[in-house]
């Protein structure tokens, strides 16, 4: 067993999201030959962090980036998410020990809650009705990662999709936040307002998710009704759409409005848009790792592309004011699939 290494984590500036690895119903299936592939040019492009969690394809995630990562897992860190309802001390311990079953590895470097421990995170991960009346303690959870990570078994504790508020309750416990993952894109800039300043006064690092929003801002289209109704469930739609949960009208005039103007800079940039929309993540000093998916080498080097890239002040100014509006009307809460009644972050 690795003794427990709690100094200071050093993240690449941009990190691999692999919700794909494994296949499953979300994004469909995926070959380990390609994963394997994918996670040795990553390598070599210094992309050497890969986001995983339990839920991801029910653990098929985790296996598939342990076998794509056997020989060479000192190359890697690894991060990976518990789920809320699995928060309880036993059972948060009993599910940490399965992840490292399933990566193959001794230690995972960054182990997060995936949301924040209440019952309107709970029910999504869950249909156990007694885990959704009583909750995990949030105290009890932090403490037992704190266990973990005295053990060797995480080297550092981290939360997803925490609000200011939630962080405090965490922080209050004496424990050591590393990191909070969150998302983070040019159509979705909650994180601005408040959870930024926090973080960057305490020291915890910001993992960006979601760089190019599940696909909308590189896809080609006129019209939302082109998209996929898995695509269009957060606060940006309207709440007729299929699937989603929010209940609120949306904002699809100013979403296009700002996908059309980001559009306009990148044709004049002579940029694909998805490099610019990266770009523009990678340039914040405030995000430490911007995270991107991808199915295969074509799409990593796509993704990778955006490391080179140099954004003028100018370039930065033009995408912010293309989607400050936006921005705005969303407000700062970063969960971007509920209404405001039953946001999980606060």
């Amino acid at each position: 067993m690795h003794a427990a290494d709690t100094s200071a984590l050093q993240l690449p500036a941009m990190g691999l999201g692999t919700w794909s690895f494994g296949g499953g119903t979300y994004w469909g299936p995926q070959d380990q030959g390609d994963v394997d592939a994918v996670v040795g040019r990553a390598l070599e492009l210094g992309v050497t962090y890969f986001d995983t969690a339990e839920m991801y394809n029910a653990g098929a995630s985790e296996s598939s980036l342990g076998l794509a990562l056997r020989g060479r897992r000192d190359r890697a860190i690894i991060g990976s998410k518990v789920s809320p309802a699995n928060a309880a001390p036993a059972v948060l311990r009993e599910h940490c020990e399965a992840s490292l079953r399933r990566l193959e590895t001794d230690f995972i470097d960054v182990y997060m809650v995936h949301w924040p421990i209440h019952a309107d995170s709970i029910r999504h991960f869950t249909n156990d009705e007694a885990v959704i009346r009583n909750p995990p303690r949030t105290d009890e959870a932090f403490l037992t990662l704190a266990a973990l990570q005295r053990e060797g078994k995480i080297r550092h504790i981290g939360v997803s999709n925490f609000g200011v508020k939630q962080m405090d309750e965490v922080l209050a416990l004496g424990v050591r936040l590393a990191v909070n993952e969150l998302p983070y894109n040019l159509l979705m800039r909650a994180i601005e307002a408040d959870i930024i300043p926090f973080c960057r006064a305490r020291g915890i690092a910001i993992l960006g998710y979601v760089a190019l929003m599940q696909g909308v801002l590189a896809a080609k289209f006129e019209s939302f009704d082109e998209l996929p109704p898995i695509r269009m469930r957060t606060r940006h739609f309207a709440g007729r759409r299929e699937g989603s949960r929010h209940g609120e009208a949306g904002f699809e005039t100013e979403t296009m409005a700002a996908l059309q103007a980001v559009r306009v800079i990148a044709r004049e940039e002579k940029l694909p848009a998805a490099d610019l929309a990266i770009g523009w993540a990678l340039a914040n000093p405030a995000i430490s790792c911007v995270l991107a998916g991808c199915r295969n080498l074509t799409q990593l080097e796509e993704n990778a592309r955006a490391l080179t890239l140099k954004l003028s002040p100018t370039v930065l100014q033009r995408l912010n004011a293309a989607t400050e509006e936006l921005r705005l009307k969303l407000g700062p809460n970063p969960d971007y699939y509920q209404g405001a009644s039953h946001a999980r972050s606060w």
